[in-house]
């Protein structure tokens, strides 16, 4: 067999039905019964995941006790860590057009139908859909991997079922995670402009609420300059949650100079124009994180601020899909060896400094 042989396995964790596609450099492990998460994303040449894991652990939705009391609760008690689609709803739960819209949403929460397009040598593709139930939103991911890429192609599109035109909001909520993310990780990002969260998440903010700058340098509580695309250390007990904006491209890159290795994410940027940045390394005490979780996000979103929609619709940033529309977006998660890059394709090529990687 081919050593970059394209694969797809059926298999099942924590009980709930899951998949993975795989091509040898590339494995991505997909929930379809609890929001179609990718649950995994291994750099198979060094068996390394870079997705970060809960340690509460996958848990099908309904299968925990309710007794929580907020719908922001009941996402997190189902939050296994990983990758979800947050759709139409980001942040706190609101009401829009009379349908109370829970804590991020439905879409990562729902059981979604797969079908596998082509499973061959070559290539591995598999459609996933689902209908959201408080809003008319359909939602058609295809996931592909193909042989010799490095890279993990989605390609997306949401539909307006409803008769009237509906404001949403859609981002990607990928969680980095040990031993890829460490101290001295990097993040590149074309990115001009920064803004603290309204409200600090946790006093070991270092940048005040509401604070905004040019990225990636900004004055910190205490006065000093803080470098935000250095991830710190687990011992320095850092939390943050902003907004990035001002974008001259849609892609980031992380590298870990430790381990040679970085993972980046491309998407398109009329589609996605924010990034959401939050960081929980071990700097927030209390449930549900009890400073025992290392994990980073770097989140391609249509809107801000990450309060609801509602707050979206009044800050002019909640996009408007009109009665019996669509809007699609192609999605590239891609591994890289070495330092610092120059961009990253939708195609799921990486541009070094000195040529393609």
């Amino acid at each position: 067999m081919p050593e970059h042989c394209c694969k797809l396995r059926e298999h099942t964790i924590a009980g709930m039905r899951a998949l993975t596609l795989s091509n040898g450099l590339v494995a991505a492990t997909v929930l379809p019964e609890k929001g179609a998460d990718i649950y995994s994303l291994v750099y198979e040449p060094r068996s390394l995941d870079v997705l970060w894991k809960s340690p509460w652990g996958p848990r099908r939705p309904g299968s925990v006790v309710a007794t929580a009391p907020t719908s922001e609760a009941a996402w997190l008690d189902h939050y296994e860590g990983g990758w979800q689609e947050i759709l139409p709803n980001g942040g706190d739960a609101c009401e829009y057009r009379g349908a109370a819209l829970s804590f991020h949403g439905e879409a990562s929460l729902a059981s979604w139908d797969y079908t596998a397009r082509q499973n061959s040598g070559t290539a591995v593709e598999v459609d996933f859909t689902v209908q959201l139930a408080r809003s008319p939103f359909l939602v058609r991911r295809t996931m592909r991997v193909e042989g010799g890429l490095a890279a993990l192609l989605i390609d997306e599109r949401i539909e307006n079922r409803g008769e009237e035109d509906l404001h949403y909001m859609w981002g990607h909520h990928p969680a980095l995670g040990a031993p890829f993310l460490s101290g001295g990780c990097r993040l590149q990002v074309p990115a001009r402009h920064f803004e603290a969260h309204d409200v600090e998440i946790a006093p070991a903010c270092r940048i005040g609420a509401g604070v905004r700058g040019h990225w990636p340098e900004l004055e910190s509580k205490n006065g000093h300059n803080v470098d935000l695309s250095v991830v710190p250390d687990a011992r320095d007990r850092v939390t943050e949650f902003g907004y990035l904006s001002g974008l001259d491209a849609g892609w980031y890159g992380f590298t870990n100079p430790a381990l040679g290795l970085g993972f980046g994410l491309a998407w398109p940027g009329e589609v996605f124009p924010y990034l959401w940045f939050w960081q929980e390394l071990r700097g927030s005490f209390g449930y549900p994180w009890y400073g025992r979780c290392y994990v980073m996000a770097v989140e391609p979103f249509t809107s801000i601020p990450g309060v609801g929609l509602a707050k979206a619709v009044e800050r002019g940033t909640a996009p408007v899909l009109a009665a019996g529309s669509g809007v699609g977006a192609r999605l590239a998660a891609v591994f890289f060896e070495g330092g610092e890059i120059e961009s990253i394709g939708l195609d799921g090529v990486v541009q070094a400094r000195k040529g393609p990687v």
